[in-house]
């Protein structure tokens, strides 16, 4: 169909590829990005107790922190679990999107973090739009995006990169080609796979393809991970088989 609805919460980001009245390629930001430091984000977050402030050595990444502990410092103000943070403005509630796509809308690109830190919205149209195998294209902007890092941040390890490359149109076909193998108007989908799965050293589900990416994290979205608290029901319950422990020892 011709809309468009995206669900987004976090720092992920959606850009649509569109042509201008020359055809050139332009990028277009569906998404907000969505960091503590945001003026509505801020002010829920502060009321709800919340710290936001950035590490020395981060000087450019603003993150939440419980009121009372420098911890867990998450890098979004929207999240799945971090539950030590929900009290304190952390929520997972999305920001829905809606475009109308027309024909001059080319492609869309998700991505996390991990691009949009190194690349500008420009930069990634620019290497999707160039690519000569559309199912490779997620791929070829991972690694422009893995040297980027290793240029600008020479010190660092590479922060997680992931992207899908949704082609809105048919790619031209040429004579050579059978136009039935494919469906005129299906898109096409690129992906940089299962690399997560791989990284682990597990074998990836037949038919994904996986590509090694990452070689460490940095910068990453949380700075330390709390432990989980137990329920007092479990808590009980290891303290009693505790006690029967230390009964028959006794005995």
């Amino acid at each position: 169909g011709d809309h468009l609805i995206i669900a987004n919460l976090g720092d992920s980001r959606a850009v649509l590829c569109a042509r201008d009245s020359k055809g050139r390629p332009v990028s277009v930001q569906i998404t907000t990005d969505l960091k503590p430091d945001l003026p509505g984000e801020a002010e829920r977050i502060l009321s709800c107790k919340g710290r936001i402030f950035a590490m020395d050595d981060e000087p450019d990444v603003p993150r939440l922190w419980l009121p009372d502990q420098d911890a867990p410092g998450l890098a979004m103000a929207r999240a799945f679990g971090d539950f030590c943070l929900k009290n304190h403005g952390l929520i997972c509630t999305p920001e829905v999107y809606y475009r109308k796509l027309s024909e001059k809308d080319d492609f869309l690109v998700l991505a996390t973090d991990g691009i949009w830190d190194v690349l500008s919205n420009k930069e990634v149209v620019k290497i999707v739009s160039s690519v000569s195998d559309r199912s490779k294209a997620a791929k070829q902007l991972v690694d422009r995006a893995v040297r980027a890092w290793r240029r600008k941040f020479p010190t660092s390890m590479v922060d997680d990169c992931a992207a899908v490359c949704l082609f809105l149109k048919p790619a031209a076909i040429s004579s050579e080609e059978d136009s039935t193998t494919k469906p005129p108007h299906a898109p096409v989908l690129s992906f940089t796979g299962s690399f997560r799965k791989a990284l682990g050293g597990g074998e990836a589900e037949e038919g994904t393809a996986v590509w090694r990416a990452l070689e460490g994290v940095a910068r990453v979205n949380s700075v330390i991970r709390l432990p989980r608290m137990l329920s007092r029901r479990w808590r009980s319950a290891s303290m009693d088989e505790n006690n029967d422990q230390e009964s028959s020892k006794v005995d």
